[in-house]
């Protein structure tokens, strides 16, 4: 079977893990500060937050921006559920705007309506997460200035984008949000097996995101309410979590970033290969904009179901019986059981809905061989001709 995505380990990889595994710090030692300095010097940005998940990342974002019950907060229906979860987790409402069918990115155009509409009553959201589906950011110059027009902050779901650029600039930079979230699963660019990122040019922010994912507890004297009482003395001063990268974690995420401008430049070769390849079928891919240099962490075409007998769901099968392990990224989120529970239905977001509709995820991953790819490519022209 050849896999939609999976990581890829050298020895430099284990080799930095056994270090660290045969030091005096498993967690809380000098691994994972330096992954954070690394992470920001790479994106250029001044503050990084290292954390054991993006979900845990998107989280401790909303509590910094003060998400709480009585807000709402907006983002794509396609998506990973986190991306909306995380708000529920502080208590807020969530909502979508629709994606354009070409991008896969949440449109501009009906956000700008959505916020009209919200506007007149008075129901602005407190944050709009964009999410760079695919490893391609949004539009986010002109998402930032509908949020100065309107009044919203935004945090970047970038989990698939480390290693991008958007108008030139390193996705993560956070010229036009408050806060940017990578996320460093097995089957993304580089990987720390489980963790996430958030980075920030806000000092106040990355602060409150600090003593968040540390159980809201300060070493700090600064920060406490009276004169430390001695040398082993901290405080809790909020209601925080354990959302800590370990320094195992942070050793192999450091080895990996070394490696992430050859893995996007591969994964961009491979998206130039499968868009010439797969021109003559009656498939689309994701449009890229020409202000965006794209991560490929997924490469997502849409099956033009009209020219085919076949249905979505026997393509998808024939795919993986042939050993193409095809993947489907996303259920639109306003269609899962739980959020139907909330008031959404099916017709809500048509876009989505339809893009679910002939939506596969084909194989992409860093040295996967032209032999894998000319496969994949023959098997899919095999089954739609």
């Amino acid at each position: 079977m050849i896999p939609y995505g999976k990581q890829t380990i050298n020895q430099s990889d284990i080799d930095s893990v056994v270090k660290v595994l045969k030091s005096d710090f498993l967690t809380q030692g000098p691994m994972v500060p330096l992954f954070e300095c690394a992470i920001a010097e790479k994106v250029d940005v001044n503050h990084a937050v290292a954390v054991n998940s993006a979900t845990s990342a998107l989280h401790l974002a909303c509590l910094a921006l003060n998400v709480g019950k009585g807000d709402v907060v907006w983002t794509s229906p396609i998506t990973f559920v986190a991306s909306a979860n995380c708000a529920l987790y502080c208590g807020a409402s969530v909502d979508f705007i629709d994606i354009d069918p070409k991008t896969f990115n949440i449109c501009h155009i009906k956000l700008e309506k959505k916020l009209q509409e919200a506007e007149l009553e008075g129901k602005i959201p407190k944050v709009i997460i964009p999410v760079h589906m695919c490893g391609t950011s949004c539009d986010m110059e002109v998402i930032y200035q509908l949020s100065k027009r309107f009044g919203f902050h935004i945090v970047e779901d970038a989990s698939h984008a480390i290693g991008g650029y958007y108008q030139g600039n390193p996705i993560g930079s956070c010229k036009y949000s408050d806060i940017t979230i990578f996320s460093f699963h097995p089957v993304k660019i580089i990987t720390t097996a489980e963790g996430g990122m958030a980075v920030t040019a806000c000092s106040d922010l990355a602060e409150k995101m600090i003593l968040l994912r540390n159980h809201g507890i300060t070493r700090d004297t600064e920060q406490m309410t009276h004169e430390s009482d001695g040398p082993w003395y901290y405080q809790q001063i909020s209601l925080g979590f354990n959302y800590r990268m370990t320094d195992i974690q942070a050793a192999l995420g450091l080895s990996q970033l070394g490696r992430l401008d050859e893995f996007v430049e591969d994964r961009n070769k491979l998206a130039t290969r499968y868009k010439v390849m797969l021109d003559s079928l009656p498939v689309s891919p994701q449009y890229i904009l020409k202000n965006n240099y794209s991560s490929f962490h997924l490469y997502v075409i849409r099956i033009e179901l009209n020219k085919t007998d076949l249905t979505y769901r026997e393509i998808f099968e024939r795919l993986r019986v042939k050993g193409i392990g095809v993947n489907v990224h996303y259920i639109p989120i306003h269609t899962q059981p739980f959020y139907k529970m909330k008031g959404f239905k099916k017709g809500d977001f048509p876009s989505a809905e339809a893009y679910y509709e002939n939506a596969i995820s084909l194989p992409i991953f860093h040295y996967m061989s032209q032999e894998q790819q000319n496969k994949v490519v023959k098997t899919l022209q095999d089954i739609l001709d």
